[in-house]
């Protein structure tokens, strides 16, 4: 058996998104931007995607903007920001490098000044401090994703959204980890950019959008043609944007059943784990029902494998995992570090999708319980 448990670093492509893609890779692959019969099909395409991910959203189609994925959409959120004014960015320690590298970046280039929001030892955000730091700074942008990719630490985008009106600055949230499993209304939230990747719910790798809202400013990082309405050069990628539309239209559809049943299951796991292994922990509010995101949950184990880490131990065992961020392998986590965990212990994150199981929940339990019962007895 083989069993995939690293739903968030990306998800299997869901089959009737791959039959919604397949016209436009073998039929109707015109260019958009051509003036004949095929690149009008093509165009006609990409605006109906459009407009079904802003009539799920609440949002305008306009509103709505293409890009590459998840991190090229971060990086235009922030540098629109900071060109149309900003000058503070507010944002935290466990943020995606996205967010945290681009920000370094404009350190640099802009002397941006960057202040981070307090927390305590679960992760969870100081939202006094935030009001604090806005209060005592103009010209604001706050950067807070929605749930942590690691430890799955949901943060209240409500009620930041609410704080950043009041002092009337901008608001961004990386929604990657969430959108497709949560529902968005973009009337309702204060939110100014907002961004997602179709891979990470059953759509295809390459391919996301940003959310802009009106009025907001957008600055150009790629230079050429006039795709995107003059904002993002660069031919579409219309097989992507199609996946990405039905992805996003299917896991509205399926949202309540789906959440139901991986809920069940990362429970389930939480539950076996806590009986089998006593020395297990739970990072963040990774087990904390209310307040993580249903398809991620973050243990701590001790170091027992000399030489070889647990994750090595699960895939020989043909059983995929991650100890955090698929972008940060081969190097520290630095959500990890700012939790302060301490040495002699392997993280391991699991993360859950509609097409897992319990049988599998039941293996991966086993497999962790017989390289710790020698210990536990």
């Amino acid at each position: 058996m083989t069993i995939y448990l690293d739903n968030a670093a990306t998800t299997q492509l869901d089959n009737e998104v791959f039959n919604a893609m397949t016209p436009h890779l073998f039929e109707n692959y015109g260019n958009p931007s051509a003036q004949h019969s095929h690149g009008r099909r093509a165009k006609i395409a990409v605006e109906a995607c459009r407009a079904t991910i802003a009539l799920l959203l609440n949002a305008s189609p306009e509103e709505i903007i293409f890009t590459s994925g998840g991190t090229e959409a971060d990086n235009m959120a922030i540098v629109s920001a900071v060109e149309s004014g900003i000058d503070h960015v507010i944002t935290t320690g466990f943020e995606h490098q996205a967010v945290l590298q681009t920000l370094t970046n404009l350190q640099k280039k802009h002397d941006t000044r960057v202040s981070f929001i307090k927390h305590d030892e679960k992760g969870n955000l100081d939202l006094q401090h935030l009001e604090y730091l806005l209060r005592t700074n103009t010209r604001n942008l706050v950067s807070v994703m929605h749930a942590n990719n690691e430890i799955g630490n949901l943060n209240d985008i409500e009620r930041i959204g609410e704080l950043c009106e009041r002092y009337k600055a901008l608001f961004h949230t990386d929604t990657v980890q969430t959108m497709g499993h949560y529902r968005f209304d973009l009337q309702k939230l204060k939110i100014d950019f907002l961004t997602a990747s179709a891979h990470k719910f059953h759509g295809p790798k390459g391919v996301g959008f940003l959310y802009r809202r009106k009025g907001n400013r957008l600055a150009k990082l790629v230079h050429g043609g006039g795709q995107e309405r003059g904002q993002r050069a660069g031919t579409e990628n219309i097989p992507g944007i199609v996946g990405l539309s039905k992805a996003l239209e299917i896991a509205y559809r399926n949202l309540e059943a789906d959440t139901r049943y991986i809920t069940h299951l990362k429970y389930t796991l939480v539950d076996r784990l806590s009986e089998l292994i006593p020395e297990i922990q739970f990072n963040g509010n990774s087990a904390v029902e209310d307040r993580s995101l249903y398809t991620v949950l973050s243990v701590k184990l001790p170091s027992i494998l000399p030489g070889r880490s647990l994750l090595q131990y699960l895939d020989e065992r043909r059983i995929s995992v991650s100890g955090g961020s698929a972008c940060c392998a081969g190097g520290e986590s630095h959500v990890l570090k700012a939790l302060n965990i301490e040495p002699g212990y392997d993280t391991i994150r699991f993360s859950f999708s509609k097409f897992n199981n319990e049988r599998e929940i039941d293996y991966v339990a086993a497999k962790l319980a017989d390289l710790f019962e020698p210990v536990l007895v």
